[in-house]
């Protein structure tokens, strides 16, 4: 643990040489990054097999492509992102031309978690790197196959006090947060990202957490369930439910419930057969602890499709439950797995009464053709970002912000958006001579009335 501090001390005197800062040096990274990336393409794919069988098609929805799309935008926009802004100036400060300036925050820390492994290791490490900061990323430790191939890929492409791994347990990441940071980036569970954000504070350090949340799925029956159960059954089970934006439970009009669990039960035979465990295209829970986790919401629920559960190999088929109370096991948490419970509602009263009973959702999804009662959910409760009639969609776009509110996070990234994470925004006046106006001068007799309309009329 003490080459911990000897790691950061290297980093910090290596981040004071400004080569962080050179915006040529940073694009040569990032090419390198992408070629070492690229050539590792099918060992990425090995990798997160292993780890917890998952597919090529969705690792490469998921994380490689998503992955090699950030990196091409951050090689082909840096130049821009990295300019001096201008901005209109203030007649107060008149003659001035003024800037907002972007510098790097300097030593950085990621934190990234076990579900995409890849993905939320590798993409804020971009946005550091393309904003001039030197890095130390934690992988998770359950993905030890993936965590490997991702420290041996940085260690290909960086020297140690630019970008270095450090691989470990969760005292691993204790004694890492104990230590100063110039800024920290982490993805994980509402629990832990509490700890990071004390252990943060201590310092004053800017931090960025993307957390969960049970994120609700809205249906009025208004659409083509069919379409609706298809697009549902892919963002729930992607990834085996093991994802932070997946639709965490279904609250959908009571007269369409029963056909809309018999339309559900279909589109997951028709996506991973009648024996998932046997699909090549449906991944397992990341470990016998989460495994069995998943087992203990089964109780005292009423399973209407699935619930097979097999620890030892680590498998939760997809699972439907009907009408689970607001206090079971099953709805108390983020349930990270491929179960899905569905509520009913009848009135806009009893939506409200079940969301309101969680702390703000990460994501929001309403299935929906009536605008009103689209937008009237949009703007009645808060979360981190939606989707109107698909889900998880809205991860995809890197002109939007990602991010959560309240327990469900802090902070946005994706795009530009990372760049700016990572960046300060230094504002900067370079005041002209060529004329001084003596108001803001004393002795101030006389003046207020003039300084007051000045700030009346041109602030």
């Amino acid at each position: 643990m003490n080459t911990i501090p000897k790691i950061i001390s290297a980093q910090k005197t290596f981040f004071n040489t400004q080569k962080t800062k050179n915006i040529e040096n940073r694009l040569s990274y990032l090419k390198a990054l992408k070629e070492e990336i690229t050539s590792n393409e099918q060992a990425i794919y090995d990798a997160l097999n292993r780890d917890f069988k998952k597919s090529e098609f969705e690792t490469f929805i998921s994380e490689y492509g998503l992955v090699i799309s950030e990196i091409n935008l951050a090689i082909n926009n840096l130049k821009n992102w990295s300019r001096p802004e201008r901005v209109k100036s203030s007649i107060l400060t008149f003659p001035s031309s003024d800037y907002i300036y972007k510098e790097p925050y300097g030593n950085v820390l990621v934190i990234a978690p076990w579900n995409y492994p890849f993905l939320l290791a590798i993409e804020p490490l971009i946005m550091a790197i393309a904003a001039g900061n030197t890095v130390v990323l934690k992988p998770s430790e359950l993905t030890k196959n993936t965590s490997q191939l991702i420290a041996d890929i940085i260690e290909n492409v960086f020297p140690k006090d630019y970008v270095t791994t450090v691989q470990g347990d969760a005292e691993t990441s204790k004694e890492l947060l104990a230590q100063k940071w110039d800024y920290i980036f982490f993805t994980g569970s509402v629990s832990v990202g509490k700890i990071v954000a004390e252990a943060a504070a201590k310092h004053v350090t800017p931090v960025t957490l993307e957390l969960g949340g049970k994120s609700p799925c809205i249906i009025d029956g208004s659409v083509d369930l069919k379409l609706t159960a298809k697009r549902i059954v892919w963002g729930k089970f992607i990834n085996g439910g093991q994802t932070c934006i997946a639709p965490d439970y279904i609250v959908i009009k009571s007269d369409f419930k029963k056909e809309f669990i018999e339309i559900l039960k279909t589109e997951i035979t028709s996506a991973y057969g009648e024996k998932p465990m046997d699909s090549p295209d449906f991944p397992r829970i990341i470990n016998k602890k989460n495994t069995a986790r998943l087992a203990n919401m089964l109780k005292n629920v009423q399973v209407v499709f699935g619930g097979e559960v097999d620890e030892e190999r680590c498998f939760v088929s997809p699972t439907l439950i009907d009408e689970p109370t607001l206090e079971s096991a099953v709805m108390s948490e983020e349930i990270f797995g491929p179960i899905l419970p569905i509520l009913s509602y009848v009135t806009t009263e009893d939506i409200e009464k079940i969301i309101n009973h969680y702390d703000k959702p990460l994501s929001f999804y309403v299935f929906s053709n009536h605008k009103t009662f689209v937008e009237a959910l949009l703007n009645t409760f808060s979360f981190g970002g939606g989707v109107v009639n698909d889900v998880l969609i809205h991860f995809g776009n890197h002109r939007l912000p990602f991010g959560g509110v309240g327990n469900s996070g802090m902070g946005a990234y994706h795009g530009k958006l990372g760049f700016d994470t990572f960046s300060h925004r230094k504002a900067i006046i370079k005041r002209g001579n060529w004329v001084d106006p003596s108001l803001r001068y004393a002795p101030y007799k006389n003046k207020l009335g003039l300084i007051k309309k000045i700030f009346k009329y041109f602030t």
